[in-house]
C-alpha cells in the first residue's frame, strides 16, 4: 500500500508539471500498479488481501469518474472505464489462478501493465503508422511495443517457473499475439479486462496442453 501511496504521489506531481501530457502519468501508474504484483508473489501475499485490495481500487475508481479525486490517473467525465476494469481484472485473476497458479495471475497483470502501458507511450510518441478498426485508431509501432512487452513478461516468468523448452518460447510468441489483438479492441478501455485474464486463461491452457 505504501508503494501504491508513493506511486501516486509522483504521478499527481508530475500531472502538475508535465500538463500537457496526463497520459503518460496516467501510464506511469498504470506500469507501476502493475509491478506490485511481483512484491505480491515475492511476500506470497493471500488471495483475500489481493481481492480486497481490487475491490477498493475498483471503488476508488468509480468515485473518480465524478469526482476529482486522482486527476492523474482518471480525469472527471472521461470516457473510458479502463481504471475500473483494471481493478477488475486483478481480482478476477486473484481469484482464479492465485492460490495454486500465482505466475498466471502475474502474467496476465503484467502484460497488460507493460504491454498497454508501452503500447501507449511508443505509439502516441513514435506511431507515424496507423490503422483502424472500426472507430478506433491504432499505430503499428504501439501495438509492435505491445507484442514485443507481452511476449517479454509471458517469457521471463514461463521460463523460470517452467524451465527453458521451445515450449514456453512458442506459448509466449501466442500469448503476445493474442494479446496484441485484444488490446487492439479498447473501445472504452475494455483491453484493460479482455488482456490480462485472455493472456492468462490462454497461457494456463497452454501450458496444461503443451507442457503436461
Amino acid at each position: 500500500m505504501l508503494y501504491l501511496a508513493i506511486l501516486v504521489l509522483i504521478a499527481e506531481g508530475l500531472s502538475r508539471f508535465v500538463a500537457n501530457d496526463s497520459e503518460l502519468t496516467r501510464k506511469i501508474v498504470h506500469i507501476g500498479s502493475g509491478n506490485v504484483i511481483m512484491l505480491a508473489w515475492w511476500l506470497n501475499i493471500s488471495t483475500t488481501v489481493i481481492i480486497s485490495a481490487a475491490v477498493i481500487a475498483a471503488a476508488i475508481a468509480v468515485s473518480s469518474y465524478f469526482l476529482p479525486i486522482l486527476p492523474s490517473i482518471n480525469s472527471v467525465g472521461r470516457n473510458s472505464l479502463g481504471t475500473l476494469f483494471y481493478a477488475i481484472s486483478i481480482g478476477v485473476l486473484a481469484a482464479l489462478f492465485w492460490q495454486d497458479y500465482p505466475q498466471y495471475t502475474t502474467i496476465g497483470i503484467l502484460v497488460m501493465a507493460w504491454g498497454d502501458g508501452m503500447a501507449a507511450i511508443i505509439g502516441q510518441n513514435f506511431g507515424n503508422h496507423t490503422y483502424k478498426i472500426g472507430k478506433i485508431t491504432k499505430s503499428w509501432e504501439g501495438s509492435l511495443a505491445m507484442a514485443i512487452s507481452a511476449f517479454i513478461v509471458c517469457a521471463s516468468i514461463l521460463l523460470a517457473v517452467e524451465g527453458q523448452s521451445w515450449q514456453n518460447w512458442s506459448i509466449s510468441l501466442i500469448v503476445a499475439i493474442v494479446a496484441t489483438a485484444l488490446e487492439a479492441f479498447s473501445l472504452l478501455g475494455i483491453d484493460n479486462l479482455t488482456v490480462p485474464i485472455g493472456s492468462a486463461t490462454l497461457c494456463f491452457w497452454c501450458v496444461r496442453v503443451l507442457l503436461n
